[in-house]
């Protein structure tokens, strides 16, 4: 009988391997899956910024300068001057457009200077564009390991456009150590009630890349705050 039990016995833990190995590769395909589709939309999306932006008002530029040589041409060197300033004027705006999506595709800062110092230019950049006041305590984020800060700063990013949009007077972004060794991020601002699925599934997508957890609390009159938990083993640097 002893001899059965310990068939027996054997037998489940096997089967239970069995199922937490179907598991695990099934998790795995399904991250392949959610990869490639974040890499497929951010991809889309700097496309359309790329076309809608930086290509459109370049079309322009070429123009001006077609208007500008005409007048020159023509002996009209008062109107070639001021079409030449315009132009000059939105190829400074098209410098700074494309500055701004370089930023946002490899922030160097982040490699540089940090991961609290990344985060700041993200906030003082909402500050100038939008006039949003945006405090920053995410000096904790130094600690975590090189991948998860790139993946949590594009996390904030989603978050930060997101809340934006939502027409606050006030965001913060703080992160901090978790008991268990992971982190918890949270983005909090007094902006109207989110009510659009999709802005919040969005983050919740980026999160999920870092096996972390979300919720979210959106109400009127109270705004609205997301965490992010991520886990200790994503979190740590490795050895």
């Amino acid at each position: 009988m002893a001899t059965l039990a310990t068939g027996r016995g054997r037998r489940r833990r096997a089967g239970q391997v069995e199922r937490e190995t179907l598991e695990r590769e099934a998790e795995r395909d399904l991250l392949t899956g959610r990869l490639v589709t974040a890499e497929q939309d951010e991809r889309r999306r700097l496309s359309l910024v790329l076309h809608d932006g930086p290509l459109q008002s370049l079309s322009g530029i070429v123009l001006m300068h077609d208007a500008a040589l005409a007048a020159l041409e023509s002996g009209r060197t008062e109107e070639a001057v001021r079409v030449i300033r315009t132009a000059l004027e939105h190829e400074r705006e098209v410098i700074r457009s494309l500055r701004d999506l370089s930023f946002a595709i490899e922030p160097v800062i982040l490699r540089d200077r940090g991961f609290d110092a990344a985060v700041r230019a993200l906030a003082d950049q909402l500050e100038d564009a939008r006039g949003i006041r945006a405090s920053v305590d995410a000096g904790a984020g130094e600690q975590l390991a090189e991948k998860a800060q790139v993946a949590l700063y594009q996390t904030i990013r989603e978050a930060l456009t997101q809340a934006s949009r939502r027409s606050p007077t006030r965001i913060s972004v703080s992160l901090e150590t978790a008991p268990d060794g992971g982190c918890i991020v949270t983005v909090a601002d007094d902006g109207a009630e989110e009510r659009r699925r999709e802005r919040l599934e969005a983050i919740r997508e980026r999160a999920w890349l870092l096996r972390g957890e979300v919720s979210i609390e959106s109400s009127s009159g109270s705004g609205t705050v997301i965490r992010v938990a991520v886990p200790p083993h994503v979190a740590a640097p490795t050895p």
